[in-house]
């Protein structure tokens, strides 16, 4: 069985089991989350498709931890005009285990 879920606007294919990096939840590490923002959930030949979401259907997880992405690097520059900008940017992270697919 799995679900397409929707959070931190971004869409993850998810199954039971799977370990994933989302946008940083206000969550405490070892917490359980429910997430119930379910797109689309599928097994097998039979698939549910949401009018956005499915009703009925959530995700229970478990945060592992949290996180900062690897920094990302901004390098502008305007040619013969002695421009010259460096930025850096490292994004927070929520890393999350998906325990069950309910309902």
């Amino acid at each position: 069985m799995y679900a397409v879920i929707q959070t931190g606007g971004k869409q993850y294919r998810v199954t039971v089991g799977t370990t994933l990096k989302v946008e940083q939840l206000p969550a405490q590490p070892g917490s359980t989350i429910t997430l119930d923002r379910v797109l689309l959930v599928g097994s097998g030949e039979m698939v549910r498709i949401g009018t956005p979401t499915v009703p009925g259907v959530s995700i229970r997880a478990t945060v592992l931890s949290h996180g900062r992405h690897p920094k990302v690097r901004i390098f502008k520059m305007r040619r013969r005009k002695h421009y010259m900008k460096r930025q850096g940017h490292r994004q927070n992270y929520t890393e999350i285990r998906i325990d069950a697919i309910e309902g």
